[in-house]
């Protein structure tokens, strides 16, 4: 009696031994994938590269704006002093005073894409009640940024009476170099840095202004 070959080669050729060769191989698939290294440091890589690459940008932008607000207090407080050890000044000596903040801003370029320095300068009296108000004031755009006679807010830590104090007011924009440049407005990658100092006279009694 002879035997078929269906017979002969047991149930490789059924439904359902196809199926298990299938799942088996399928099996020694996965199982070889599972045990393959090849390429993990690669695949690492891309997965952190860009947390990486935003952890540098913010670390370089916090130590470039950190940078310039500290230039920004230095140039306040060495404007204030400067005009604090004048027993009098004038439009023209006030007008230096941009030239001694581009300098210390240095190699800041202050100027560049039209953002420049907003100085003000006002020369506070207090009298014997403690009270001050405005005497003069200044601004870099050749303006009188206060009235003079006006009452003006002093920190109390620093207000005494009969006293000549001068008040710096700062304000520089500062522009984000690596967010989005190119891609996003130039107002939503811009913050302004403010900062003030005041200074009481060195000599004499006030600071008089002539042509403020």
């Amino acid at each position: 009696m002879t035997i078929s070959a269906e017979k002969q080669t047991g149930t490789s050729r059924t439904p359902r031994g196809r199926l298990a060769a299938l799942a088996g191989a399928g099996y020694d698939i996965l199982k070889r994938l599972k045990e393959n290294r090849d390429g993990i440091g690669g695949v690492e890589f891309a997965l952190i590269a860009p947390l990486l690459l935003v952890v540098y940008i913010c670390a370089f932008e916090l130590t470039l704006g950190f940078s310039v607000a500290k230039r920004a207090t230095r140039t306040a407080g060495t404007i204030a002093d400067l005009v604090a050890q004048q027993s009098s000044v004038t439009k023209a000596f006030l007008a230096t005073m941009p030239d001694v903040a581009n300098a210390i801003f240095t190699p800041f370029d202050t100027a560049a894409e039209g953002q420049t320095i907003d100085l003000k300068i006002t020369g506070i009296a207090v009298d014997s009640s403690a009270n001050a108000t405005v005497a003069w004031s200044w601004a870099a755009n050749g303006t009188t940024p206060y009235v003079a006679g006006s009452a003006v807010a002093v920190p109390s830590d620093m207000l005494s009476a009969d006293v000549f104090m001068v008040h710096t007011e700062l304000s520089v924009p500062h522009t984000l170099v690596m967010y989005l440049p190119g891609a996003a407005a130039k107002e939503t990658r811009s913050v302004t840095i403010d900062r003030e100092y005041y200074f009481q006279q060195r000599t004499g009694e006030t600071i008089d202004c002539g042509d403020c």
